[in-house]
């Protein structure tokens, strides 16, 4: 998946209820904290969005490179790069390539927000939310199978998968055989047709807090951009290109973007060194050194002024001198999603 969400914006936001998200990075002051930003280092923002915790480093006097694989994001963050001459380099790529943009030095800092940019939520033709009806759309970098691609033409039981794994939806069975049914007749084109659908299939509850689509939309956008995989991939990229005691501090919004860097940590702290598949065989040097407490939390304060932290969680360790190990994806217990919906192929 190669999403560049940007600074704090949780997945459920994009199928939430409601008017626009008004950008507000979350958990900034423990992320600055975490990092320790001073004059002369060099700290890569792999998720730029609307720039927040770009913004703050830069106020700390360090060097930014910020990459964004949304075009949009690039476009608007010109003016940052102007005010900050020199130490600013802002870059239109996906997060899991950092490593192609890193000084051969080695970068003092990484930090990647897994959200989805409050701007791509607030912008109807990019598909993300059905606040507003658009296209069904959901492709970050506007290239690729979109998420109408998806739910024309994948097979039911790659949608069961999807919509099941992903989003976590326990009517992702109902809702699949539903949806393959009704576009025999009649594909599907927009968020809010989508959206309403869903609904009529699968009412909404009094106890439900949320729209009963919310999980379907984000299963779809993981899907989409491979965020899962993109996140993965970004953790490796960024073990080969932290010097020793430079920091990687990743928040997340999702339990399965928790899960995969909770796995990475622990493999690379020497916590593990193995899968459910193999046993353990070694004990290996540690790459990381957690950091902190293993996982951080919003406050009661953050959560109430931003309903978008209240399942943000910030993981963060400080990388050892010890050599890097080849990117191994088995650590993660992922399901083989790049196999599911050929799209007709």
């Amino acid at each position: 998946m190669a999403a560049n969400p940007g600074n704090g914006t949780t997945s459920e936001s994009a199928g939430a209820e409601g008017g626009p998200v008004r950008h507000i990075p979350v958990l900034l002051k423990e992320v600055i904290e975490a990092l320790e930003p001073q004059s002369g280092k060099v700290i890569l923002d792999g998720t730029f969005g609307a720039g927040g915790y770009t913004s703050a480093l830069l106020a700390a006097g360090v060097q930014v490179i910020a990459l964004d694989r949304d075009p949009t994001a690039i476009a608007a963050g010109q003016a940052l790069v102007e005010a900050h001459k020199g130490r600013l380099k802002l870059i239109q790529s996906q997060f899991s390539q950092l490593g192609d943009h890193a000084p051969e030095s080695g970068l003092d800092g990484v930090v990647l927000d897994i959200g989805v940019s409050s701007m791509q939520i607030d912008e109807a033709e990019r598909g993300f939310s059905f606040q507003k009806n658009g296209p069904l759309d959901m492709r970050m970098s506007g290239e690729g199978v979109s998420a109408a691609d998806v739910v024309n033409r994948a097979k039911v039981g790659d949608l069961i998968r999807i919509f099941g794994f992903l989003g976590e939806e326990k009517q992702a069975g109902r809702i699949a055989r539903a949806i393959e049914k009704r576009r025999a007749s009649e594909p599907f084109a927009t968020t809010r047709d989508l959206a309403n659908f869903i609904e009529s299939v699968n009412p909404r509850k009094a106890k439900d807090k949320i729209h009963p689509a919310t999980r379907v939309f984000q299963a779809l956008r993981i899907f989409v951009n491979d965020e899962l995989g993109e996140l993965a991939e970004a953790l490796f990229a960024a073990e080969r290109a932290l010097k020793p005691g430079g920091r990687l501090v990743v928040v997340t919004f999702h339990s399965l973007e928790d899960r995969i860097v909770k796995q990475f940590f622990s493999d690379r702290s020497g916590k593990a060194s193995g899968s459910r598949h193999m046993p353990m065989v070694e004990v290996k040097p540690a790459i990381f050194e957690t950091l902190g407490k293993s996982m951080v939390a919003a406050s009661d304060e953050e959560a109430e002024a931003n309903p978008r932290a209240r399942s943000a969680k910030l993981r963060a360790g400080v990388r050892t001198g010890a050599a890097s190990r080849p990117a191994d994806l088995s650590i993660f217990d992922l399901p083989d999603l790049a196999s599911l919906a050929k799209m007709g192929a």
